[in-house]
């Protein structure tokens, strides 16, 4: 499928996967973990409202 107005899929590939058990216990939600996996290995921010995720090593951008 296309991107949509420049929005692409991020499928969660088995490098992300193997990233999931290696990270501290900071944040239970499994979702947000996934969130976090592809991040770090591609270098892309995320973008949230969630204190917890200022304890990965991704940058961070809040919405206005």
């Amino acid at each position: 499928m296309p991107p949509y107005q420049g929005i692409a899929n991020l499928p969660l590939d088995e490098a992300s996967v193997q990233l999931l058990g290696t990270l501290p216990p900071i944040h239970r939600d499994p979702f947000d973990r996934m969130l976090v996996c592809p991040a770090i290995e591609r270098n892309l921010t995320i973008i949230t409202v969630d204190d917890a995720f200022r304890a990965y090593p991704v940058p961070l951008l809040e919405p206005a």
